[in-house]
């Protein structure tokens, strides 16, 4: 795999515990049709959105609090060549107090630059990190659709 990677960062006032909740509350921030359960260590869940993306995940590492990491097994991107360019990916949440605040880092190890769907891919992460899962923190609700 490769090392290089997509990070984005943020800093919130909600302790480590409900940071870690709301990552785990995957249907809540997502946008897409999840199946499978999405909260404890080697559950796999299936996400789908329409007939654009399509992929499983393996919840490898879950560390109350601190740390969450999905394996991307397989995935079908249809907007590229490559539809495959996801697989063996990992999506990474790393949970830490800061100056009063939670930080969220989260990582999508593997997601390349020099792979099609970088740009798209890394758009879209930034709306559902910075939009959708920021948002469900500070809120507790459910966001709507960001491809929409």
């Amino acid at each position: 795999m490769n090392t290089q990677v997509f990070i984005a960062t943020f800093s919130v006032d909600q302790t480590p515990e409900a940071v870690f909740d709301a990552i785990n509350n995957v249907r809540g921030w997502w946008s897409g049709d999840i199946d499978g359960d999405t909260d404890h260590l080697g559950a796999e869940f299936t996400y789908r959105y329409k007939d654009v993306h399509c992929s499983t995940q393996r919840i490898t590492d879950f560390i109350r609090g601190k740390r969450i990491v999905w394996r991307v097994m397989d995935s079908s991107l249809t907007f590229v060549k490559d539809t495959s360019e996801w697989n063996e990916t990992e999506v990474v949440f790393e949970i830490s107090e800061t100056h009063g605040k939670t930080e969220l880092r989260f990582t999508h190890r593997g997601l390349v630059p020099h792979f099609e769907c970088y740009g798209s891919c890394s758009n879209a992460w930034g709306l559902l990190i910075n939009g959708n899962l920021r948002k469900l923190i500070a809120t507790g609700e459910r966001q709507p659709d960001v491809f929409a």
